[in-house]
């Protein structure tokens, strides 16, 4: 029989508010060592999905801002992150400004409890996204990543 979402998903899931400022969200997502989080509202209702990916593109567009065009040749590297505590005071404020709201993804990808792992992988895999949302019931009650796919390759 093939394992299920259940059997490999994470639970107790950290979700984040779509009000968040994406200064506290990318905070967050480096504390807590993350790449991505459900939405939820107040009554725990999903709302949609956030990840580094959706940040990132935000931070893009601000650092494009003629007011925050790179000053040092290592800001114009491919994988040199922007340094915020160093950028222009206006784009930080901007990152204050902007909420997980803005940038968060609507359209998510749920499976249920009961979903075999290859429908998973397969839902991940067609969709191009590393996490899928695990619903009973239409709540939330799991995660299941692309790492807890791979770590089924270990055992």
């Amino acid at each position: 029989m093939a394992r299920t979402a259940r059997e490999v998903m994470q639970t107790g899931v950290l979700c984040v508010e779509p009000e968040m400022p994406l200064a506290k969200l990318a905070q967050l997502f480096v504390e807590e060592g993350i790449h991505g989080a459900p939405v939820v509202d107040e009554t725990e209702r999903l709302l949609g999905v956030v990840s580094t990916v959706d940040l990132l593109r935000a931070v893009e567009q601000e650092h494009e801002s003629p007011s925050t065009v790179p000053t040092y040749f290592r800001e114009m590297l491919e994988f040199s992150g922007p340094d915020w505590s160093s950028m222009p005071e206006d784009f930080q404020d901007r990152l204050e400004q902007l909420r997980v709201s803005d940038v968060m993804q609507t359209s998510v990808v749920t499976v249920g409890e009961d979903t075999p792992i290859p429908e998973v992988a397969k839902a991940m895999r067609s969709n191009g996204i590393h996490r899928v949302i695990v619903l009973r019931g239409g709540a939330l009650v799991g995660i299941v990543s692309a790492l807890d796919l791979v770590g089924l390759l270990e055992a």
